[in-house]
C-alpha cells in the first residue's frame, strides 16, 4: 500500500476550471496585457474548458461559456479564424439554454466577423443576437451583453 495520499480528480476539476476562468477573465479584462499575459490569457481559458469538460456537472450551458470565453481571448489576440471557430461551437452549445446564452454566441460570432474583416457576416449575426434581447429577464445581463454589442465595429 502506498503511502501517497489519493488525488481527488473531481475536486482538482471543480477548483482549476473556476480559478482558470477567473483569472483568464481578470487578463481580458486588462487593458495593458504583456505577450506573456497574452499566452497566459489564452492558456488559462483553454485550461479552464479543458477542467469544465472533466468535471461531472458539465452541460451544455457551461461548455458555451467556456467556448465563448475562448473566442473572446482569441478576438482579443486578433485570431480570427479561432475565435469563430470557438464562436461556432459556443453557438452549437447554446441552443436550448436560455435567450442570453445564445445572445452571446451569437455575440462572440460577430466579433469574430468583425476582426476578420467579414463586416457583413458580423452584422447579421449582430442582429441575431439583438433579437434575442428582449427575452433575456434580468436587467443587468440585457445591459452587460448590450455593451458587449455596441463594442463590436461592424
Amino acid at each position: 500500500m502506498s503511502d501517497q495520499p489519493q488525488f481527488d480528480h473531481a475536486l482538482a476539476h471543480r477548483q482549476f476550471s473556476a480559478e482558470a476562468f477567473n483569472t483568464a477573465w481578470d487578463l481580458i479584462d486588462k487593458t495593458d496585457r504583456t505577450p506573456e499575459e497574452d499566452m497566459a490569457m489564452l492558456c488559462r481559458a483553454a485550461a479552464s474548458l479543458w477542467h469544465w469538460n472533466h468535471r461531472g456537472d458539465v452541460n451544455n450551458q457551461s461548455r458555451s461559456v467556456g467556448y465563448w470565453q475562448l473566442s473572446r481571448v482569441f478576438a482579443l489576440l486578433s485570431e480570427g479564424g479561432m475565435a469563430l471557430r470557438c464562436g461556432e461551437l459556443c453557438l452549437k452549445y447554446a441552443k436550448e439554454t436560455p435567450p442570453f446564452y445564445g445572445a452571446y454566441a451569437y455575440e462572440a460570432l460577430a466579433r469574430a466577423s468583425a476582426i476578420s474583416g467579414d463586416t457583413s457576416a458580423a452584422k447579421r449575426y449582430l442582429s441575431s443576437a439583438q433579437k434575442l434581447v428582449d427575452q433575456i429577464e434580468e436587467e443587468s445581463s440585457r445591459e452587460m451583453l448590450l455593451a458587449d454589442l455596441h463594442s463590436i465595429r461592424a
